[in-house]
């Protein structure tokens, strides 16, 4: 019985799929990259993609989006095998790669036409499209600026309308806000939301997880090419339960023996002006705290309880 339930939601998570990943697996000469991976993200999910440095991501979004053929495994876009019939998987996504491929030598408008063009979109309805997506990103004034002008974070603008030119149902992300200034990926993140929540299913792939926290419903780990853990954020930080911490400022310099020899701190982080204390009694902690500033004439600047983080999940399944 448990087993006919585990097969009847594996079929329906099958054909609720707009991307599968069979199997897949690459190698550079004798090290693997992605080793037998098999996911699948549903449609209108926004799904991010974690994992350190030469885990395996870029190399399973490469195989995912075409550019790279896998060793062996199928990807399936909305139930197309992208190796047999790639021009019809390709034309239901947008991909924005970690570096932006724009052409700087033309205007921003011009870069989204040239792009809607591959799509066979008659000149008209580009004209009108790119305006209202140079509008959408704040960049309608500097439509006929040359890129090579621009900020860095008004090119990743220009790549993300060239990519979404055309309606994708699906749209792969690298990276998207990486080394952007606040305003720029403030906005980035609103419109790509927006466009979730319309109906566009999303392939996150970050290094910064508080983002993928804030914007994913689920998250993969890959770790060593394998996929560590597949699993919603919020039920990836409550397998943490003992690992609760305290953020705290005082307005003035204190011993450090209160943080580094305490009993009740398991370990502690100095963060700025504050320090973060990992402890198994959050309570005790807190009044030790607030006594010990009481005694000592301290005024408390902050005082936090945090729950266990997705950082902290992160950490556990992407150990050496």
């Amino acid at each position: 019985m448990e087993r006919q339930g585990r097969l009847d939601r594996n079929r329906m998570e099958k054909e609720n799929s707009v991307i599968e990943a069979i199997e897949l697996t690459k190698t550079f000469g004798n090290i693997t990259a992605v080793n037998h991976v098999s996911f699948t993200v549903r449609k209108r999910e926004f799904f991010g993609f974690l994992g350190p440095n030469g885990a395996g991501k870029t190399t399973t979004i490469r195989m995912l989006i075409g550019l790279l053929i896998p060793d062996s495994g199928v990807v399936l876009i909305d139930g197309i095998d992208i190796r047999k019939n790639p021009i019809k998987a390709k034309m239901k996504m947008g991909v924005i790669p970690e570096m932006g491929n724009i052409y700087v030598d033309l205007t921003a408008k011009q870069n989204i036409i040239l792009s809607g063009r591959f799509y066979g979109f008659p000149k008209k309805l580009l004209e009108k499209k790119a305006d209202e997506l140079l509008a959408q990103f704040g960049l309608y004034e500097r439509k006929n600026d040359l890129v090579k002008n621009f900020s860095r974070g008004m090119k990743q603008r220009v790549n993300i309308a060239s990519a979404i030119i055309h309606d994708p149902e699906i749209l792969f992300l690298d990276e998207p806000t990486s080394g952007l200034d606040v305003q720029s990926q403030r906005l980035i993140k609103t419109i790509i939301n927006q466009m979730n929540e319309k109906g566009t299913t999303i392939f996150l792939t970050t290094h910064n997880i508080e983002e993928a926290n804030q914007l994913c419903t689920r998250i993969a780990i890959i770790h060593k090419g394998e996929i560590a853990v597949i699993d919603s954020p919020e039920k990836l930080r409550s397998t943490f339960d003992t690992t609760q911490s305290v953020e705290m400022s005082f307005d003035k310099t204190f011993d450090d023996k209160l943080v580094e020899e305490n009993d009740l701190v398991n370990r502690a982080e100095k963060m700025g002006d504050k320090w973060k204390l990992y402890t198994n009694n959050p309570d005790r902690l807190v009044k030790h705290l607030t006594k010990y500033a009481e005694e000592h004439g301290l005024t408390i600047i902050s005082l936090e309880i945090c729950r266990p983080s997705l950082e902290d999940a992160f950490v556990k399944f992407t150990k050496p």
